[in-house]
């Protein structure tokens, strides 16, 4: 059992088993490097059973506690004074999981196959067979969150694969971790996705805001919609509207999509009703100038990075997961971008068992 697994195998396990691109990889990469034999089923039960109890600890602030507040984050003001600035995100990655359908499958081909398998393997059927159900899906949502300063060097990275609601159930309990309340500002950042807005309302933020780069998507397709793709009209309009946005508001820059809707005709006449809509919804969104005014990020990047090597040990071509383990796995990669790596195993090395 991983149980009987020393601490510091554990580690090693875990992070050879985030970095690397399969458990198979893993345990050739630990008996290379480290002269440590070990089986591929064994050492995925310790890599997840790790990234379960790290999700566990990651609920208990005395058992996990982040080693910075945001009273610590300060930064520069365009202004040349000192404030304290922390931002805060949220997003979903679909994961890869296994379907029940699929399950079935695997457990026929293993039936049939077990007449060739040898006897020890044999004895190991009851248990192949006993596995829990798959997926109804082939891909479920996992949440993100993030909480930042200006320059990265603080951060905390949390996740749920519970439903929206458990994301502000992860918002809430994260915000309070970094004593979000005490940041002088505390612009919030988001994709546009309704689901997101209504949680981040839900922090002590001055601001929920629109990431720049997905206005800029929207208008950009408008564009292409009623100026046609690849010209240097529609070049322009677009360049024109979203330096209006940037730079002097969302009323202006509102007044100048009426104006251009008033030119189309027909389906471009549509194109451009939905980028109002979508503009309309998210009015409260876009304090770009305010922003500009407080030297205030526009766009989510870190967020969107977050999202990209949480997920890179999950994703990937053949990878399916029981979506429990993509979690458990994904949350031993947040446990490392949170700076809480060193931390956690100082107190499992305190707590062995």
């Amino acid at each position: 059992m991983e149980s009987t697994v020393t601490v510091g195998l554990r580690q090693l396990c875990c992070r050879l088993g985030i970095a690397g691109r399969s458990f198979e990889r893993s345990v050739g990469i630990l008996k290379d490097a480290a002269q440590v034999v070990m089986g591929e089923e064994l050492y995925r039960q310790v890599v997840e059973g790790e990234g379960k109890a790290v999700l566990a600890a990651s609920n208990d602030e005395e058992q996990l506690e982040i080693d910075w507040s945001a009273a610590q984050c300060k930064t520069t003001s365009p202004d040349g004074g000192q404030v304290t600035r922390v931002y805060s995100s949220a997003d979903g990655v679909l994961v890869p999981v296994t379907t029940q359908q699929e399950k079935q499958k695997r457990r026929a081909t293993t039936v049939e196959a077990r007449k060739k398998m040898p006897p020890e393997q044999r004895r190991e059927l009851p248990r192949l067979l006993a596995v829990k159900s798959g997926s109804d899906q082939s891909y479920k949502q996992v949440y993100l969150s993030a909480f930042y300063d200006q320059g990265m060097e603080h951060r905390l990275i949390g996740l749920t694969r519970k439903d929206h609601r458990g994301l502000g159930k992860l918002l809430k309990r994260d915000a309070a971790r970094v004593h979000l309340r005490a940041a002088q500002e505390r612009p919030g950042l988001v994709d546009g996705a309704v689901c997101l807005k209504k949680h981040m309302d839900g922090l002590p933020l001055d601001h929920v805001i629109l990431d720049f780069r997905h206005l800029g998507e929207h208008v950009n397709e408008a564009s292409r919609k009623t100026l046609g793709a690849g010209t240097e009209a529609g070049k322009q309009w677009s360049q024109q509207v979203l330096h209006t946005a940037r730079h002097q508001g969302y009323q202006p820059f509102f007044a100048e999509l009426v104006d251009w809707r008033g030119q189309q005709r027909g389906k471009k006449r549509q194109a451009a009703d939905d980028l109002l809509a979508y503009a309309a919804k998210r009015d409260d969104m876009m304090p770009y100038d305010v922003c500009d005014q407080k030297g205030w990020d526009v766009g989510s990047g870190p967020m969107e990075s977050m999202c990209g090597v949480t997920t890179d040990r999950i994703k990937g071509r053949g990878r399916r997961w029981d979506i429990d383990n993509a979690e458990a796995v994904m949350a031993l990669e947040a446990l490392w971008q949170s700076g809480l790596w060193d931390k956690y195993w100082s107190n499992a090395l305190c707590h062995p068992n």
